[in-house]
């Protein structure tokens, strides 16, 4: 698990990324980017949504939210993390990465970063 100062806890938090109406999408997921950083030595804060259109089985909700969250661990040690310098992030996970296997996921994340690094840069 991150640690809590890595992570957004409030839903006011959640409503503030949303608010920025910034995102990009591909078939297994979703990725919502907030403001940029003033102060560097912040981390950035993320947070996953999984909800019941995604899968009705909660194992499979946290399933599917476990996976998105490691890929997002292992891709946010990297020192060339495109997303470092933003204050927010939010992955929410499709119906199709219930199926998916963590190979696919992590993809999807890499996917998902890089073109929002692209977009919103």
């Amino acid at each position: 698990m991150l640690p809590r100062e890595e992570r957004l806890t409030r839903s006011s938090e959640f409503a503030y990324v949303y608010r920025q109406k910034r995102s990009v999408a591909n078939s297994l997921l979703v990725l919502y980017v907030g403001s940029k950083k003033r102060d560097a030595s912040k981390p950035t804060r993320v947070g996953f949504i999984v909800g019941k259109k995604v899968h009705k089985n909660a194992v499979k909700r946290n399933r599917v939210k476990r996976l998105v969250r490691e890929a997002y661990k292992n891709l946010r040690k990297d020192e060339n993390f495109p997303l470092k310098n933003y204050r927010q992030l939010i992955f929410i996970p499709r119906a199709s990465s219930v199926d998916a296997d963590y190979n696919q996921i992590y993809d999807a994340v890499i996917n998902c970063i890089n073109r929002a690094f692209k977009k919103y840069s």
